[in-house]
């Protein structure tokens, strides 16, 4: 018996095999759950499709496209999801995007619509996809909503920049939905993991570094993995933690607790 038999798990965000996204879907059907993915771009469907297929059971996968800057694709993914499972009793968001130039760049350089389209795809869309789900969580007398943060909203880190500022947003909207939707039996949380090696990560400059200082400095003294994050993820999934909502739940080996790390 696993713990998430029978769940339904909208996963969204995958990009490849190194997404933090990945590394809790594998973990969600270890447990048992029944997976959905989305894809942004065709240039990331084939990343997706090719993950998807390696996993037991991928013919009974959707994966479908879903841009969460387009309304008109979220309503539609929904929609689809809706009339093929019915109903769904987790959604993972594990989507962020920032302009290059934001990245790298002076904080004070950063621009107005490079914050405002950070603020849309990395924050807001926590909110839409989750309005969207609300028919398919109805149908199953509740849900779990996770979405991944970083510290970098509570301490400066190089190059976060605009990222910071969405992901602040983020850990707001977990909250303000948390209360939103509690009377519905619809918890929702975010996990700030460690720094990990993913595709968004990697256009963040000075990552190696972070992950350097972490094993050297964090309580535990190493690196977080994909597989650690998958099982904080599946405990949110889980009737485990039925009492937990609201939350930050920090996946870095202590780093977070450390005022001075250098």
């Amino acid at each position: 018996m696993g713990l998430l038999d029978g769940k339904k798990a909208v996963v969204m965000g995958v990009g490849n095999q190194r997404s933090i996204a990945w590394g809790i879907a594998t973990a969600f059907q270890r447990e048992g759950a029944e997976l959905a993915f989305n894809y942004a771009t065709e240039r990331l469907r084939e990343n997706v499709e090719k993950l998807v297929v390696t996993l037991p059971g991928h013919e009974r996968m959707p994966v479908m496209p879903c841009d969460v800057s387009k309304q008109e694709e979220i309503d539609a993914f929904f929609a689809k999801l809706g009339e093929q499972w019915g109903r769904a009793d987790i959604l993972v968001h594990s989507i962020a995007f920032a302009a290059v130039e934001d990245l790298r760049g002076r904080f004070h350089e950063i621009s107005r619509d490079g914050l405002k389209l950070a603020i849309e795809v990395s924050a807001f869309s926590l909110i839409a996809l989750t309005r969207a789900a609300l028919p398919l969580f109805a149908k199953a007398g509740g849900g779990s909503v996770m979405s991944l943060t970083y510290n970098a909203v509570d301490r400066v880190v190089p190059s976060y920049n605009s990222m910071a500022m969405a992901k602040a947003v983020l850990e707001s909207a977990t909250r303000y939905l948390a209360a939103d939707l509690g009377p519905q039996n619809i918890r929702v949380n975010t996990i700030s993991a460690g720094p990990l090696r993913t595709l968004a990560g990697s256009a963040v400059k000075g990552i190696s570094s972070a992950r350097d200082l972490m094993e050297e400095k964090a309580p535990l003294r190493r690196n977080i993995s994909q597989d650690e994050v998958g099982n904080v993820a599946v405990f949110l999934a889980s009737e485990m933690s039925r009492c937990v909502t609201g939350a930050t739940i920090f996946a870095d080996n202590g780093f977070n607790v450390l005022g001075v790390a250098d």
